[in-house]
C-alpha cells in the first residue's frame, strides 16, 4: 500500500498541509478506475473515500424501475464518498466511472478518525461538500429547464475541466443514463453540436474542437458551478489548461 507518485494531482490532496500529507500518505492506496465500473451502489455502506487523479466519476440517482440520471460529477478536484465523513455511512446514489483512469483511496476508519479532530482538513472537505451540493442543485435545475443540447454542453465542459486533453471516451448508453434520456436523444443532441462545428462525434467517442463555442452555447449552469468551486476551494482552481483546449 502507498500513494501513487501522482496522488497530489488530486486538488484536495494537494491542498493538505505537509504534516497531514505525511500522515495520510502511507494509508493511501492507488486504484484503477475502469470505464463503467460501479464504485458503490445505492444504500451500501462505504468502505473507502476515493480521490480521483485521472478518472472521472458520475454520481447517479437510480429509480426503482432502473431509470437513472446524473446528479454530479467528480474528478481530480474532489472526493467520492462524502457520506462517510458527513456521518451518513451510505447514500441513495450510485457512483460509476464515466471516464477511465486512476485514483487513490483512504479507508473509512482513517477519514473518520481525521474528522474527530476538527481542523483544516475538516474545513477543506466541508467546503468541497458545499461546492458539490451546489453542483447537484444546479444539475436538477438544468435538467428541468434547459434544452438537451445545452445540458450536453454543460456536461462536456464539466468533464473537460477534469481531464487533460479534449477527448472523451464512453459508451452511448452511459451518456444517456447520466443525462436521463434515451440513446436516440444523445445522438440527436451530439449531432446538433457536431453540425455547429463544436465537437466531432462517433459512437462512444467525443472530441471537443471548439471549447469557446461550447461555453457560448451552454446555459448559465456551468458558470455557476465553476465559480462556486473556485470560490470555495481557493488556490485549487479547476484545470486552467482546459481553458485553452480548442
Amino acid at each position: 500500500m502507498g500513494a501513487a507518485p501522482d496522488a497530489r494531482s488530486n486538488h484536495l490532496l494537494a491542498a493538505l498541509a505537509d504534516d497531514v500529507w505525511q500522515r495520510w500518505q502511507p494509508q493511501l492506496e492507488r486504484v484503477e478506475m475502469p470505464l463503467g465500473h460501479v464504485m458503490y451502489e445505492s444504500g451500501r455502506t462505504l468502505s473507502h473515500v476515493y480521490f480521483p487523479t485521472t478518472a472521472i466519476v458520475s454520481l447517479l440517482y437510480v429509480m426503482r424501475d432502473g431509470a437513472s440520471a446524473e446528479i454530479a460529477v467528480v474528478g481530480n478536484e474532489g472526493v467520492v464518498g462524502i457520506s462517510l465523513f458527513m456521518g451518513g455511512e451510505s447514500t441513495p446514489s450510485r457512483a460509476v466511472v464515466q471516464s477511465a483512469g486512476h485514483g487513490v483511496r483512504l479507508s473509512a476508519q482513517a477519514i473518520k478518525a481525521e474528522f474527530k479532530q476538527p481542523g483544516p482538513v475538516m474545513h477543506l472537505m466541508l467546503r468541497y461538500t458545499q461546492a458539490l451540493i451546489t453542483q447537484m442543485a444546479q444539475t436538477a435545475v438544468c435538467n428541468r429547464h434547459h434544452a438537451l443540447d445545452q445540458q450536453l454542453c454543460r456536461w462536456l465542459l464539466l468533464s473537460l475541466d477534469r481531464l487533460q486533453g479534449s477527448d472523451l471516451v464512453m459508451t452511448q448508453e452511459l451518456i444517456a443514463n447520466m443525462l436521463g434520456v434515451r440513446r436516440e436523444g444523445v445522438t440527436e443532441a451530439a449531432l446538433k453540436l457536431q453540425s455547429a462545428g463544436l465537437i466531432r462525434y462517433a459512437r462512444g467517442h467525443i472530441t471537443v474542437i471548439d471549447r469557446r463555442g461550447l461555453e457560448q452555447r451552454t446555459c448559465e449552469c456551468y458558470a455557476v458551478v465553476k465559480k462556486e468551486y473556485e470560490r470555495l476551494l481557493p488556490g485549487r482552481r479547476l484545470d486552467e489548461a482546459a481553458l485553452h483546449v480548442r
